[in-house]
């Protein structure tokens, strides 16, 4: 079995070289205008994932999801933002709740941010990628664009076992052609004062930090619908 040290470093992977968080300033919420909009003919915006989205110990309103809505009606783009986050999930349970995640709804893009936890219990990376490849393919089978979001360990991670699992997501992202997200958590990974107490899941100033990464790729497929 691994060591709770190496589960730390994997559960929260390395931000070694990361980039300062982007300016707090651009992440104000807007809640007037949240209050004003009319959700119910917008296109959606899933978010997919595992605690790091759903927002364990901060909660939904405070997640990364809610932020990015409040940049999505900042900047006007008529979209909503689901929040399809679970906590503990792994990339086969992520394979077993796509349909009825997706079905009934319409949607414009999925944020696809899975296989922490997959890592945390050792399965194997091989297993993840084809978890990850079903859930890339029942997306792009209803016509849906996919960002993938990727982990970091850092520029030269000594563990196989980790590089293997980070280095998934890049194979995945270059075989299937999708709009990739390198680090989910630059900036925030290691960081205490984005983290809550357990050093693995981001306090709610982690989670705006998180917002505004995922933002600066997502809008950019938003301009291209």
């Amino acid at each position: 079995m691994r060591s709770f040290g190496w589960l730390i470093v994997l559960a929260f992977l390395s931000a070694c070289g990361s980039e300062p968080v982007r300016d707090a300033v651009d992440l104000e919420p807007t809640a007037p205008t949240r209050k004003a909009i009319d959700r119910a003919h917008q296109r959606k915006i899933v978010a997919f994932g595992d605690s790091l989205t759903a927002g364990f110990g901060i909660g939904r309103d405070e997640a990364y999801p809610a932020v990015l809505q409040e940049l999505v009606d900042r900047d006007g783009y008529p979209y909503e933002v689901i929040n399809a986050g679970v906590s503990g999930e792994t990339s086969a349970g992520g394979v077993r709740r796509l349909s009825w995640t997706l079905d009934e709804r319409e949607v414009a893009v999925v944020i696809l941010e899975l296989g922490g936890n997959d890592g945390l219990r050792g399965l194997p990376p091989s297993e993840m990628k084809k978890n990850l490849n079903l859930i890339i393919d029942g997306v792009e089978e209803r016509g849906i664009p996919v960002l993938l979001a990727g982990l970091s360990a850092g520029d030269d991670p000594k563990d196989p076992f980790i590089r293997e699992f980070v280095d998934v997501y890049a194979e995945l992202a270059r075989e299937r052609d999708v709009v990739f997200l390198q680090n989910f958590l630059e900036g925030v990974a290691g960081n205490d004062e984005l983290n809550q107490r357990d050093g693995k899941h981001p306090n709610v100033k982690g989670a705006r930090a998180v917002a505004a990464n995922v933002w600066q790729t997502l809008r950019p497929m938003l301009e291209a619908q």
